[in-house]
């Protein structure tokens, strides 16, 4: 199960300036939030509308091709993963949660040569494949690891690179789908109507994840009931609901979203819902053309870590936060602290457990912000497996969308990214990015 625990936003709990009459608010927001379900459902059937990462659970046949590519590559050890931003970031962070018995995935996401050139160092070609991952196949960053990777391969193995290299792109556009086909390569499709940071369910995130030997089949599984949650009435909708708790923030002035898991299994998942949020809702303009400069701006924590660094500001700095904690209710496996002679004063902690100790700490330190008056809720998985974080991440996927829906906002589209990507384009000296560069020097910006 996942389950969400809105008490802390309530007003009774931390006061009218900072919180909400929650069921209140819920029940007048009832009709509008049914109304951005309906208006979701119902665009996910046109392409141009980017929706198509909610069928990507019900996609059992990209699962099926997945799995049998992974059960096929025998002797390979390593993964190479190139990719950037939502081809890296969602199975960066669920594999470091979910482990897996297959190969070593090594994600490649930055062109800072020293770490490149180490990784390279340390991988046998012969034993590594090498999945790059670029819709357009144009991503500066991406493809410069590509051809580093490429010159590497071919450097030991000679012909026999085209074994060690597999592609995730455009099922038609783009560069890398006509040289995969060239040179004979596998090949996966990310959908046209999917946008990077909302992929991680298609073979942009499943490939290395399947490759890992996480359990690819658990993660759609789970996915599928946060969108069946979608679908409900606004009682019953969690989506509908987080997305409403963000909105309502905003509104009071708590512009800051706090993404805080009580694992450190999760430590990387706030890294992701980061970009999902970030690129999603900050918007200069509304769906009419009106300048309105919304969007929560997300920050990450993990607990208990950040108890002791960043709970300091969330409980006694400025109160434009929402936090927003993560935890599960069982534990894979656990350990029992021991008594020990001449340490009886934390005799506390004696016969209690490493589990019992991190729940009691997320507990404490959500009631200490609401004592404080610190809006915070809870999403509580039942435990850290394949099937409650395929639930959790496509919720923050519907979340997104919803506030997208609030906010009156394409949550699909990232125009404030572009302008960086062209100006790149121009300092390297791309063809049709003359004007650019020149603008460029007259301004004085040299690479």
């Amino acid at each position: 199960m996942l389950q969400v625990d809105f008490s802390n936003l309530d007003a009774s709990r931390i006061g009218p300036d900072q919180g909400v009459e929650w069921a209140r608010e819920l029940e007048a927001a009832a009709p509008r939030l049914e109304a951005a379900r309906n208006a979701l459902w119902e665009r996910a059937g046109d392409p141009a509308a980017m929706l198509g990462w909610v069928h990507l659970p019900e996609a059992t046949d990209v699962l099926r091709s997945v799995q049998r590519f992974a059960l096929a590559q025998e002797g390979v050890t390593d993964v190479l993963v190139l990719g950037i931003g939502g081809s890296a970031l969602g199975a960066k962070a669920l594999s470091a949660a979910l482990g897996g018995e297959g190969a070593r995935l090594h994600f490649v996401d930055n062109v800072e040569p020293e770490p490149v050139a180490a990784l390279l160092d340390r991988l046998d070609p012969a034993a590594t494949l090498v999945n790059v991952i670029s819709k357009s196949g144009t991503t500066a960053e991406t493809m410069a690891a590509f051809l580093i990777a490429l010159d590497w391969l071919r450097r030991a193995l000679g012909p026999r690179w085209k074994d060690r290299v597999v592609v995730t792109t455009d099922p038609e556009r783009g560069v890398l789908r006509p040289y995969a086909e060239r040179h004979g390569l596998v090949a996966f499709e990310i959908p046209p109507d999917v946008g990077g940071r909302f992929s991680v369910f298609s073979p942009v995130g499943l490939l290395p994840l399947a490759l890992a030997g996480v359990d690819v089949a658990g993660l759609l599984a789970g996915a599928r009931m946060a969108g069946a949650l979608a679908r409900a009435d606004a009682g019953g909708n969690l989506p509908a609901q987080t997305a409403l708790a963000q909105y309502l923030a905003w509104r009071k002035g708590q512009r800051i979203s706090v993404l805080m898991p009580y694992s450190t299994r999760l430590a990387l998942l706030p890294a992701w819902f980061v970009q999902l949020h970030a690129e999603s809702l900050g918007k200069a303009y509304d769906r009419s053309g009106s300048r309105v400069h919304v969007g929560p701006t997300p920050l990450a924590a993990v607990g208990a870590t950040d108890q002791h660094a960043q709970v300091q500001l969330f409980r006694e700095g400025p109160f434009d936060k929402l936090v927003v904690f993560v935890r599960h209710q069982q534990a894979d496996r656990d350990l029992t602290l021991p008594a020990e002679e001449g340490l009886e004063e934390l005799g506390y902690l004696f016969g209690k457990s490493l589990f019992q100790l991190l729940r009691a700490e997320a507990a404490a330190t959500a009631h200490a912000l609401a004592e404080a008056r610190r809006p915070n809720y809870t999403i509580v998985l039942e435990q850290v497996d394949a099937y409650h974080l395929g639930w959790l991440l496509q919720h923050l996927m519907w979340q997104t969308a919803f506030l997208g829906e609030l906010f009156d906002v394409n949550a699909f589209d990232q125009p404030g990214v572009e302008l960086g990507k062209r100006y790149t384009y121009a300092l390297l000296g791309r063809p049709g990015y003359e004007e650019l560069a020149a603008e460029l020097a007259r301004a004085g910006v040299e690479p």
